[in-house]
């Protein structure tokens, strides 16, 4: 793919690259009818799902079992002015058959806050995208090119 003034668009297999590389993205949902995010630590799951553990009394989770929701995740070095990030969109679900369960707490998927009761959400990507930046192809002033100018 072309870059287009120091922004380049990421293909799928690129995005899903780009997904194992950082352990935290952002869940977006609805609550209570308005936009809502949340930082969660994640996993891409051999199905390329992303995967989460949270709390089983969380608002997240009975906010978004059966939801269409996105997922973003990024990396940006501010010095360099490069960076990356992707969004999956994709239905979530709650994970209840026990064995997949404790396959993903035996792949070290865990919470970062202690929670009496877990449950996992996985996200079914049905639409993934992704940019890449690569500073001003012209070495131009502080905040010339931006993810937002890739259509």
């Amino acid at each position: 793919m072309q870059w287009d003034n120091g922004l380049r668009q990421l293909d799928r297999q690129e995005c899903l690259r780009f997904l194992t590389l950082v352990p935290i993205g952002r869940i977006v949902y609805t609550h209570e009818a308005l936009p809502a995010a949340l930082p969660v630590n994640f996993s891409l799951d051999q199905d390329h799902s992303v995967v989460f553990r949270t709390s089983a009394r969380s608002r997240v989770v009975h906010a978004v079992d059966g939801a269409v929701v996105a997922f973003e995740t990024d990396w940006f070095d501010e010095e360099s002015q490069t960076g990356w990030s992707v969004v999956v969109t994709g239905r979530a679900s709650l994970v209840t058959d026990r064995r997949e369960q404790e396959r993903l707490r035996a792949v070290g998927l865990r919470s970062w806050v202690a929670v009496p009761e877990d449950a996992f959400v996985r996200i079914t990507p049905e639409l993934v995208s992704g940019r890449l930046l690569h500073g001003h192809p012209r070495g131009g002033e502080r905040g010339t090119a931006s993810l937002a100018d890739v259509p």
